[in-house]
């Protein structure tokens, strides 16, 4: 038995077909948050939500801060909902929910 696991592993594997690897939401949630940060000059805080559009593109919700105060717990935030199409490109954006970053979500 320990014969046929080392042939195994000492046999030529079969060359493996190499894609270009695909755009995911990793891809997705860095463009958006690039695109915007560079629309609006100011820098995201996070992403809330990642998800496909009907017309194969993205979908994320970006967190971004727009008013710092003391404590941070009393700072304001508002998430964008920005539109990507299939290339990872922006299509549109719009302000979705503004809220202080202390508030729990209802």
């Amino acid at each position: 038995m320990a014969d046929r696991c080392s042939a195994r592993a000492t046999s030529p594997t079969r060359a493996r077909k190499k894609t270009a690897p695909k755009k995911g939401p990793e891809h997705a949630a860095r463009a958006a948050c690039q695109s915007l940060e560079g629309l609006i000059g100011r820098r995201a805080e996070g992403v809330s939500a990642v998800r496909r559009s009907d017309d194969d593109g993205w979908c994320v919700v970006v967190d971004v801060l727009e008013v710092p105060r003391i404590p941070d717990t009393t700072s304001l935030l508002v998430s964008y909902e920005v539109q990507l199409d299939k290339a990872g490109e922006l299509q549109e954006y719009r302000r979705i929910r503004r809220y202080r970053r202390g508030a729990a979500d209802e």
